[in-house]
């Protein structure tokens, strides 16, 4: 009779559930929904052999796991070439064309959240899984379990994977956030909410999912995407009402017109339109780059203009002394974050937009990224706004600020002030530098105010103080070893990292990679006079006195001693070729995503085998490396008749030496 029961009431609820959240449809009260659950809840806890597979009773989350697993996707996960205007549309159009010439589209709402698979066993929900790096992802199956519109068990027992999107409604978000919650948008707040080692904090968020890709349609005797899509809605699966399958171009170009204005309506965030061929034999013919597909593209929208107040503009002091001018805002939600500053870059900026303290200003992210002020909305000035006036000392330390010649900035030169000090902290441990994992801005403010960070060579003293750090607030012994540890890892760096981490003026990753290439070890380079340094090719006085100066400074000089002494590498250790090769004395870019390679990566072998890498494209490029989505650069390698290699011929090139 119990077990009956058990049954009858998860069969009740699950329906309750799919009709509420796939077909929009409630069929029960919310006070019945309750009854019913509570019910199920008590007879689960008192005849626990009875709980079906399915129960209702998983939503609410009870596993806690001590870590993530990582999951390895059979069908690798990945990710869509990026495009931002109409015309990159019309391009994407022509070229599908060319190849298949009458297509037809499934235009699709880009959902800002985080994507999902989900593998189902004989029906049944056994694995849910992260995108991760598109190959490797964490199985995250006790929290998508949470999620009311992720069915446990579907309507029929195959096995089968889908892939969607895991997202927070702008609702569910707003109210995260009235209870104390501090997430900058959505996506973020979801996101941290799927990786919850504690399963209860995420069903507590009311996460939600669309699914929007079957990996092996054909699997299932299904040949168009749209069909794909109508039958996982048929098993269970909550599928996005505003999808659309598109006949031409002028269809398409209405869907995106409607939705870019429909886009502040909609109840949850999204951040493009995604485009796909509808047909899988049309999919096929069109195939795959390294790591996109090409029929399928992802449009993203315009950047957000949004209006709001400068309260006030402040300056702050970076790694060189850079004294850079921000604009502190009154906080406005620009694409799903919350803006309170802004970079000025410098006073001739602010001059030449006229920005004022108590101007209404529009801003926008920058690539979607970086706050930026457009322009003040001189109509909407009421005399009351001040007009900026550029400090004269430095705001940390007082120094007399200096403005060198040809530049627009200011810089403080006091090498012993705070921020500076700080900042170049930051900096020796940042990615292209030193790379030593852990250390954020707050942990370096955190260290010096302590006295335990005051040069780069405090770093391979930290161990010291061991003891004391595990005292810290937000410290352990498990994060303060695993912090020593990317300390120690980072002394096998090449030379050219320890270069750039050095913050010497005018010393980006491309020039401490040439100078090591050059000199091979330190004592060499501290040893090259100004015409040694000159006379390298893309060096120039500039740079070569710049370096030259630093390397006679006798406060640095002491620094690489110690450097030496605590057991930092000295050397160049990339292999460099000696013999005459296709790449020797050519000049290359780089341009679209390569699917072997990083950007990094390839620079790295080419310039092994004796080239340069340019990020611009002009007469004296020798060969253009073009990987998936290629764009602007590509078209004028065409105009100007330079050479033209794909990744194969690239790799084919490579595996010559």
């Amino acid at each position: 009779m119990i077990e009956e029961r058990i049954k009858e009431l998860t069969e009740i609820i699950n329906k309750a559930n799919h009709d509420y959240y796939v077909n929009d449809n409630p069929t029960i009260t919310d006070q019945e929904y309750d009854r019913y659950m509570e019910e199920l809840m008590r007879l689960e806890e008192a005849h626990p052999e009875f709980r079906k597979v399915d129960s209702p009773t998983q939503r609410v989350g009870s596993e806690v796991i001590s870590e993530f697993k990582k999951v390895t996707h059979e069908i690798p996960m990945l990710s869509l070439g990026d495009i931002f205007n109409e015309e990159e549309i019309i391009l994407f159009d022509e070229r599908v064309k060319k190849v298949v010439p009458n297509p037809k589209y499934v235009a699709e709402l880009k959902m800002d959240g985080l994507s999902v698979s989900l593998l189902y066993k004989k029906g049944e929900l056994v694995r849910a899984a992260t995108r991760g790096d598109g190959v490797t992802g964490e199985d995250i199956t006790h929290n998508a379990k949470t999620i009311k519109d992720i069915p446990l068990r579907i309507n029929k027992p195959i096995d089968i994977e889908v892939r969607g999107e895991i997202y927070m409604s702008k609702a569910s978000f707003n109210k995260l956030n009235e209870n104390g919650a501090n997430f900058a948008n959505p996506r973020n707040a979801a996101a941290g909410s799927v990786r919850q080692l504690d399963s209860k904090v995420a069903a507590s968020r009311n996460l939600s999912c669309f699914i929007y890709h079957l990996p092996d349609p054909e699997d299932y005797n299904i040949y168009t995407h749209h069909d794909a899509l109508n039958f996982m809605k048929e098993l269970g699966f909550v599928v996005n009402p505003n999808n659309r399958k598109i006949n031409n171009i002028t269809e398409l170009m209405e869907y995106v017109d409607y939705y870019t204005k429909e886009r502040p309506n909609l109840p949850y965030e999204i951040d493009g339109i995604v485009i796909k061929v509808d047909d899988l034999n049309d999919q096929k013919r069109l195939g795959y780059t390294a790591r996109s597909p090409k029929w399928a593209i992802a449009y993203k929208f315009p950047a957000e203009e949004v209006l709001t107040r400068v309260k006030d503009i402040i300056c702050t002091v970076g790694r060189t002394g850079q004294v850079t001018p921000s604009a502190i805002l009154e906080p406005v939600r620009v694409m799903g974050s919350l803006i309170s500053k802004a970079t000025l870059h410098n006073e001739d900026y602010i001059l030449s937009k006229d920005i004022r303290i108590g101007d209404i200003v529009s801003i926008k992210k920058a690539g979607d990224v970086i706050p930026e002020v457009v322009k003040a909305i001189v109509e909407r000035r009421d005399g009351s706004e001040k007009k900026f006036n550029m400090v004269e000392k430095c705001p940390i330390c007082g120094e007399e600020l200096t403005r060198k010649e040809d530049e627009a900035a200011y810089y403080c030169l006091n090498e012993h002030c705070p921020a500076r000090k700080q900042e170049k902290l930051f900096h020796f441990t940042s990615r292209h530098a030193m790379n030593i994992i852990g250390f954020g801005d707050r942990i370096i403010e955190d260290f010096y105010n302590l006295g335990y960070l005051k040069d780069d060579d405090d770093f391979y003293h930290l161990y010291e103080h061991k003891e004391e750090l595990k005292e810290l607030e937000g410290f352990g012994e498990k994060s303060i070893e695993k912090l020593l540890d990317e300390i120690e890892k980072s002394k096998n760096n090449s030379l050219e990292r320890l270069l750039f981490g050095l913050s010497i003026r005018h010393v980006g990753t491309k020039t401490a990679d040439i100078l090591a290439r050059e000199f091979k070890n330190i004592d060499n380079l501290m040893k090259a006079s100004f015409d040694d340094l000159a006379s390298i090719k893309d060096i120039g006085n500039t740079i070569a006195k710049s370096v030259y100066d630093f390397f006679k400074d006798e406060n640095n000089i002491n620094l690489i001693n110690k450097l030496k002494e605590d057991g930092v590498n000295m050397s160049y250790l990339k292999e460099v070729s000696t013999e005459e090769t296709m790449f020797t004395g050519k000049t290359f870019v780089l341009t679209g995503s390569l699917e072997r390679f990083t950007r990094d990566e390839a620079k790295i072998r080419i310039e092994e085998l004796g080239g340069t890498v340019s990020s611009s494209v002009s007469k004296k490029t020798s060969v253009v490396i073009a990987g998936a989505e290629a764009g602007s650069k590509l078209t004028k390698a065409k105009d100007l008749g330079i050479t033209i290699w794909d990744e194969e011929e690239f790799l084919n090139n490579l595996s010559k030496y």
